[in-house]
């Protein structure tokens, strides 16, 4: 992937960060997934939520897709907590270069370092950017 549109996708991602109801950080989660791996896709999203569900000490999660709320874009998803649905993650699955990048946030408190690295580890993903 170009440098050039790494760096555009790391600017949209720290302008999603802004300052808002809650202080939010992120990772970019560069993929080996081509447009056609969609039950993979899945897969890596189940991986990921499990992974900052546990970094944020969060407990147990669910997913909601997209598709399944008018609030929300397909291929947009938000990781809520079982107990009293609360905000542990949102993403955006997108299709660039031929290979999927996920841009993940969360809210701020967690060891970035920590988590960017368990999310490297994760099947299919060949680097992960994190975002102040």
């Amino acid at each position: 992937m170009s440098e050039t549109l790494d760096s555009d996708l790391y600017e949209r991602t720290k302008a999603l960060l802004e300052p808002g109801d809650i202080d939010l950080v992120g990772c970019i989660v560069h993929t080996t997934l081509s447009g056609r791996e969609d039950l993979e896709m899945h897969e890596l999203t189940v991986a990921a939520n499990d992974v900052i569900a546990e970094h944020a000490g969060a407990g147990e999660t669910y997913i909601e897709a997209g598709n399944d709320d008018t609030d929300f874009a397909s291929n947009q998803f938000q990781g809520l907590t079982l107990d009293d649905e609360s905000f542990v993650w949102e993403c955006q699955q997108l299709l660039r270069e031929g290979s999927f990048d996920v841009v993940f946030y969360y809210e701020a408190g967690v060891d970035q370092s920590a988590l960017a690295d368990a999310l490297a580890g994760l099947e299919d993903v060949d680097r992960v950017t994190p975002v102040p």
